[in-house]
């Protein structure tokens, strides 16, 4: 497991996937804002990765072609 694996059935609606990139690039910039250009730098950081998995990771992933068998097998 990955620390920061987005790549759960949670996140299968689109609409959900919008609001996690909002508020980590939200809260990045109300960071910035704030003169806390550290903790900008790691929410917007997450934004980056949460659009990269969410979006180009090759996710979601089609479970209809492994006919009922788990990718841990």
């Amino acid at each position: 497991m990955r620390f920061f694996d987005l790549q759960t059935d949670f996140f299968i609606p689109l609409w959900r996937r919008y609001v996690l990139i909002a508020f980590c690039f939200g809260w990045g910039l109300i960071e910035f804002l704030t003169n806390a250009p550290f903790w900008g730098i790691i929410f917007s950081g997450m934004g980056v990765l949460a659009v990269w998995q969410l979006f180009f990771d090759n996710w979601p992933k089609d479970t209809a072609d492994t006919n009922g068998q788990s990718d841990e097998e």
